[in-house]
């Protein structure tokens, strides 16, 4: 018998489009006015590309920007601020919570993998029906999404975030854990100038609106 895969609840990790608060690297290379448009054109078409019937629970930093984010991207009754002093803390708080508000599965992404799109999203529930955790590696080493199906704080504990080694490590995690992992394709995450110049393209399918141009660094 066929195992239909659960409607999972997508835990998106985002910051406020605040000038120097966001693609800092980036922003070094473009200024920071041009680093934040990018950034919101990415999370735009991030939020486009989810499943309209799927949950979604955006959860944003700073704790104090609720009204920005709101005005920004909506989701009223599903907006909460991260909690943690770094990525993994955040995640486990993110996590965690939106498995106590009763979600079967949960799929936790950023906003700035454009290669991310609806299929592989529904790719992400499919391979969950049938392992206990799915990730989607990044061309940096790192993920752009990790799938879930009960909270896993072992995964997020003690990893050197922001490194080369994000992915190897939470695979050990997982295998010591005994957990089943599916991966998904390699997709690459916008950080820089020439990671941005060479995903543009795939931001023309979300209807979105134009992706920033950027022609020169400042």
């Amino acid at each position: 018998m066929t195992v239909l895969p659960e409607t999972p609840v997508v835990v998106a990790m985002l910051k406020a489009p605040r000038p120097g608060w966001v693609k800092t690297r980036l922003a070094a290379e473009v200024g920071v006015e041009s680093a934040t448009a990018i950034y919101r054109r990415l999370v735009e078409h991030q939020i486009a590309a989810i499943p309209r019937e799927w949950r979604t629970e955006v959860h944003f930093a700073p704790a104090e920007a609720a009204a920005d984010v709101q005005q920004w991207l909506g989701f009223p009754d599903q907006l909460y601020p991260q909690q943690g002093d770094d990525l993994g803390e955040r995640l486990v708080h993110a996590a965690a919570g939106a498995f106590s508000r009763g979600a079967s599965a949960v799929i936790a992404i950023g906003g700035d993998c454009p290669g991310l799109a609806e299929d592989g999203l529904r790719e992400a529930a499919r391979a969950l029906a049938s392992v206990d955790v799915v990730l989607g590696p990044a061309a940096d080493g790192g993920y752009y999404l990790i799938a879930l199906r009960r909270a896993r704080p072992e995964l997020f504990c003690d990893i050197p975030w922001s490194t080369a080694p994000v992915l190897a490590t939470t695979l050990e995690r997982a295998r010591a854990a005994g957990l089943s992992v599916a991966l998904l394709p390699i997709h690459e995450d916008v950080d820089d100038l020439p990671s941005w110049r060479r995903v543009q393209s795939l931001l023309s399918r979300d209807h979105v609106g134009p992706a920033p141009r950027v022609d020169a660094e400042p």
